[in-house]
Order: C-alpha cells, then structure tokens, then sequence
C-alpha cells in the first residue's frame, strides 16, 4: 500500500500501520506531576507554581533548602554563615563504597558541603538565623558537620541576641560517622541550652522526615515546635515499632497531625503560610 495521500502521522504499509521517525512528537520529561497521596495528576509548571504543594490534598512534596530561603527572607536576602565546612572521614570508614568517595560524589551531585545549610536574614523586618537540614545529602544524616554548624548558628544567635530555628529534614544520625555523629546529639543540645539561659528564643521546625537522632535532639527542644502538614516525625519508623510492639499503629501515626494532637507539636504551618506565622512569632518574641 502507498502512503496515506493526506500527509498525516500514519504511514501504511503491508505490515500494518506505522509510524514515521520524522513525523514523531517529542514530549517533555517532567511535564506532568503524579500526587504520591491522591494520585491526582497535574502540570509540573502548576506544581512549582503552588510552592510543590498538591492543590487537591495539600500534600507538601519535600523542597531544596534555597526554595524555604526564598519563601522566609526578605527579597531573599540572606548571608550564609560557616559555609565552607565539610566533613572528613576520621574513621577511615568503608561500606558500598569508602566514605571519602561517598562525601565527594554526593557533593559534586547536589553542590552542597554537608547536609546542613546555615543562613542569616530578616522576615517581615526580624532578625533569625536559619539552621536547615538538606535531606538530598545523604538523607539529611547528622555528622560532625551538621553539628558543628548548628553550634556556630548557636553561637551567632547569642552574640547578636536574635532568634534561633532549626527546619530538620533527616533519617537521623550519620552510621559513616559511628560514636562521632551520636556526639552531636549532646553537643548540640548543650548550645541550645545556652539559648535557653539567655532567654534567647528557640523554634524547631519539623519536616518531611524528622526521625532517628534528630528527633532525639534538637528537633523536639525548641521553645515553639512547628511542622509542615503530613511530616513524618518520630524517633524510629512506623514499620520498626510495630514489628516491636507486634499491634497495628493508628491511623496517621506520627505523622504532624498525629504529634499535634498528642501535645509534642505547637502549630502546623502549611507552606504558603510560613512567612507570615514565623513574621508574627518573632513579632510576640520582639516584644
């Protein structure tokens, strides 16, 4: 059979009906967004637009620390403090791969340092310093890095007297690191413990997820405990508690609603929101 005469995508031939390469339609990757909770499918433009929130079921898709930056500080303007730490390998540490290399390809795939940003600047004209966890490091694990950081953002809230928050996004302590990343947990709560003796306020901010070491530590001692919708929050994960305990878990167990109501959480913020909830608790802290 010859070609079809009207010029359309399909050719005939004795086989059957085929395409053409040359008449073939490329289609984007990325164009469109499936909801992981109400398979509900979107544009990825739409979902960037709403700030990687579902405009369904508001399911908070996880976001870079530079995008939360973008949402708090005023015109986006921050300093970025202790920038240039990043982790060693004491241990001399090797499992899929030795350390070193883990730590060097991982920096090169996210351009980042460690798994922890530190940031300065203003929201709604308030000073705070911003200690946020980058969860695509190595699951937002907790090292010495991580730890150090958070003491030197520690340290710059009491010289300069303002606000201190931490947002955590982590699988918890960094097994590369063994007795050395558990050390933080202590380090860490000692310098918030000097916030709190100077009267210096302390907001933990809880995100998708806040587990292990983390929640252990900083991420449960903040003077306001806040989370994002959906975040789950808890020391070990719903699979290992109920192979523990051997009872099934209720419903939305850990999850921030679930921490709300048990009294370990003060507000849940959505995300559009949080410049304007973290602008009015300065605002009360200022006063």
């Amino acid at each position: 059979m010859t070609p079809d005469k009207q010029g359309g995508w399909f050719s005939r031939t004795e086989k059957g009906i085929v395409t053409e390469t040359k008449d073939k339609k490329e289609v984007k990757d990325g164009l469109w967004y499936k909801c992981p909770k109400c398979r509900e499918i979107i544009t990825t433009e739409d979902h960037e637009k709403n700030l990687n929130v579902c405009p369904i079921c508001g399911h908070h898709e996880r976001i870079a620390t530079k995008k939360y930056f973008e949402l708090m500080f005023d015109n986006n303007q921050f300093t970025e403090l202790a920038a240039n730490i990043y982790s060693a390998d004491p241990l001399n540490f090797t499992d899929t791969q030795p350390y070193k290399e883990r730590i060097v390809k991982t920096m090169k795939k996210t351009g980042l340092k460690d798994a922890m940003t530190v940031a300065v600047g203003e929201v709604n004209g308030y000073g705070l310093v911003v200690a946020a966890m980058n969860f695509e490091f190595i699951g937002g694990s907790m090292g010495a890095v991580v730890g150090e950081k958070i003491a030197r953002a520690a340290d710059y809230s009491l010289e300069h007297r303002i606000p201190l928050m931490i947002m955590s996004k982590s699988g918890g302590a960094r097994m590369m690191e063994a007795a050395i990343s558990l050390m933080q947990l202590a380090k860490t709560s000692a310098k918030l413990n000097r916030l709190s003796e100077a009267k210096i306020p302390y907001i933990s901010f809880c995100l998708d997820p806040t587990t292990g070491g983390t929640t252990a530590s900083y991420a449960m001692l903040g003077d306001v405990n806040l989370a994002e919708p959906g975040a789950l929050i808890g020391f070990a994960g719903p699979r290992v508690i109920r192979d523990t305990v051997g009872h099934d878990l209720p419903e939305g167990f850990q999850r921030s609603e679930f921490v709300l109501e048990h009294g370990f959480l003060d507000m849940i913020i959505e995300r559009k929101d949080i410049k304007e909830k973290l602008g009015q608790l300065l605002k009360m802290f200022a006063s």
